[in-house]
Order: C-alpha cells, then structure tokens, then sequence
C-alpha cells in the first residue's frame, strides 16, 4: 500500500484498494467497547466539525462514552500548560493527573544518558504514568507532550483508551505540523521538495 502517494483516494466512496483486507480487519476490529468508541467518535467529528477545538472535542468523546474520570498524562516541561487542562477538565470530570517523572525514578538504573550532566536525573517513567492512572480507574485518558517513544510507551501500557491533546515539539512550540506547512521548514530540514522541484529545489519545466 502507498496511500501517501495516492491522487484519487477512491476510497472515500467506497473503492477497496487493500485486497479486502482492510474491511476484513474492521469488522472483527470493531465489536464491544471497540465500536463503542467508534461510533462517539464519528459523532464528535460530525457534530463538531469546524467547530469545536481539540480540547473542546474531547471533552465531548469523554461524555459520549459515559466517561468519569479522566486521566492527564503530561510532560513537566508542560506543567503550567497541564494545570490549565486540568482545570478545564474538572470542570465536567473527575480528573487524575500524572507527570513524566513520577517516582522519581533515576536515568542511572537504565543506563541512560543525561541530558544536563548533572549527578542526579530522573527518567521519564511513561508506564509508571499509566499504572498510576489504571489505578485510579480513569476511564479515558489524555496525552499532553510526551516525548517522542515515551508517549508509544504510555499508549502500550493504558489500560483506558488514550486520546491525544498536543504532541511533543520542542523546535515549533508543540507543533509539529509547522515543519509540514512551512516550505521553509519542508525543505530545509526535512529534504522534501513540491512536485514541480527537484531535489536541489529548481523547478521542473516538463
């Protein structure tokens, strides 16, 4: 499959490319608590399409789902920006909070690199952070800027279904999409040129 490159997209009305795969999949998929959240989330989509934000949406998947109690796993370098969530949050929810760093777990019994050389750093503990909120019994949890393979960590270890606020970016303010919408960005950093232009960025006449 290489939908990316794909100019037609025929399967929004219904063109199967995947050799039947694809529906196969969904149909077992999407049983139980699996079509459940399906469905809220179609109906979130189509309710508050263009308008609603993020943040807004998911407050209303949560209440789709009968969800009461919401779990926050975040980032410290984002703990101003966490309390803000919360607050917005609690207004509808019971909301458990959890940090990267819970427990205070030292890099040095992984063998992990420090970032600042300093005697003493703690490790982002993303399972800590799910085993706290599975503990609390959440029943619908939010990402707010995990590292990069942290967050896939947090995802793997939740038991409650995981939904993400804002992804980790430390370069664009948490957000990565401006290296894809910057031609700047697009081409400098990431080597990916328009159609029209080769890889030196000249443009193609044919």
């Amino acid at each position: 499959m290489r939908c990316a490159e794909c100019d037609h997209r025929r399967c929004e009305v219904g063109e199967d490319c995947s050799a039947g795969l694809a529906p196969k999949v969904a149909a077992d998929t999407y049983v139980g608590d699996d079509l459940r959240l399906l469905r809220a989330s179609g109906e979130v989509e189509v309710e508050n399409y263009l308008a609603a934000t993020r943040i807004e949406e998911i407050t209303h998947l949560a209440k789709k789902l009968g969800a009461k109690r919401l779990g926050l796993a975040f980032c410290i370098g984002l703990a101003e920006e966490a309390r803000v969530v919360s607050r917005y949050y609690s207004k509808d929810f019971e909301v458990h909070s959890v940090c990267c760093k819970v427990g205070g777990v030292s890099k040095d019994e992984f063998g992990l690199p420090h970032l600042r050389g300093e005697d003493r750093e703690s490790t982002c503990n993303p399972a800590g952070q799910a085993a706290v909120l599975a503990d609390a019994g959440t029943d619908l949890n939010v990402v707010l800027g995990l590292c990069v393979g942290h967050d896939s960590q947090f995802y793997s270890s939740s038991v409650a279904p995981v939904v993400t606020l804002a992804a980790k970016d430390r370069v664009l303010a948490h957000n990565p999409m401006g290296a894809i919408y910057s031609r700047y960005h697009r081409e400098a950093r990431l080597g990916v040129f328009d159609d029209d232009e080769d890889d030196e960025g000249n443009i193609n006449d044919d």
